[in-house]
């Protein structure tokens, strides 16, 4: 029992360390190094507001927050996907020589996200208190939404890290389906003005679910519906079970061809 205890701390340690130095890679050259994870969405939230805010001022009220929290969340899912993607394949001189589960650089990197994504908060929850949106116990469920884009970000991250290691051109295709799910995820737009049909689509989104749970419990002070939150479960629990088991299927494989 204390072996497997002390190895929990040691998987936990290394990730920790491995996203220190993720974090401290990603801003090496910048002046302002961690600020901009809570500058770029204040920048982007104000560019697309000047674009957007007249064009839906009458279908979405407080604009602004409308999107930024669509932007924030689909910031945690698509760095957190992006970034696992690469995980073992940058990390091959330490696959080969160090005893760790493979699986512990996929999470270091889904973690180095959400350490992002709690910068990327401070301006959220700024630009909630300039905008005047009131407190709600709601806004307590807005961690479990997380949790939600999270697990569903690991299943995700261990598809995606499994097949980069045998087909590297997938990198370049995510990024073309990252546009389409970014645009069928109503960051910017109101989901009621599309047509009926494809509002079905982009309700079975996860994406677009994990964004709508944020809007419901932070602007609007309300639980999200039962629906949302069984598709979520849904998306969450068969993306890591999904991905956990393609990766474990194909373990013995990476090593051999990374």
């Amino acid at each position: 029992m204390k072996g497997r205890f002390s190895d929990i701390l040691q998987y936990v340690f290394v990730i920790r360390e491995l996203t220190s130095r993720e974090i401290k890679r990603k801003y090496a050259r910048s002046s302002l190094g961690i600020i901009w994870s809570v500058l770029n969405p204040l920048l982007m939230m104000v560019v697309m507001s000047l674009i957007f805010s007249t064009m839906f001022k009458r279908s979405i009220e407080n604009f602004p927050i409308y999107y930024l929290t669509g932007q924030t969340i689909w910031g945690l899912f698509s760095g957190a996907t992006n970034s696992a993607m690469t995980a073992l394949v940058d990390n091959k001189s330490l696959l080969i020589k160090a005893k760790l589960p493979k699986h512990t650089f996929i999470l270091s990197r889904v973690y180095t996200a959400l350490v992002n994504f709690g910068y990327t908060c401070i301006a959220y929850v700024l630009m909630l208190f300039i905008f005047r949106i009131k407190f709600t116990l709601t806004m307590l469920l807005f961690p479990v939404g997380i949790l939600f884009a999270l697990i569903f970000s690991i299943g995700m991250g261990y598809l995606l890290a499994t097949e980069y290691v045998f087909f590297a051109d997938i990198k370049y295709l995510y990024g073309i389906f990252l546009t389409l799910l970014m645009y069928m995820s109503a960051i910017f737009y109101p989901v009621d003005n599309l047509p009926e049909m494809v509002q079905k689509v982009v309700n079975m989104n996860p994406v677009y679910l994990q964004i709508l749970f944020a809007r419901e419990c932070v602007m609007y002070g309300h639980v999200p519906e039962t629906w949302v939150w069984i598709r979520l479960s849904i998306w969450s629990i068969a993306s890591v079970v999904v991905g956990m088991i393609v990766f474990k299927i194909q373990e013995n494989k990476i090593m051999q061809t990374i």
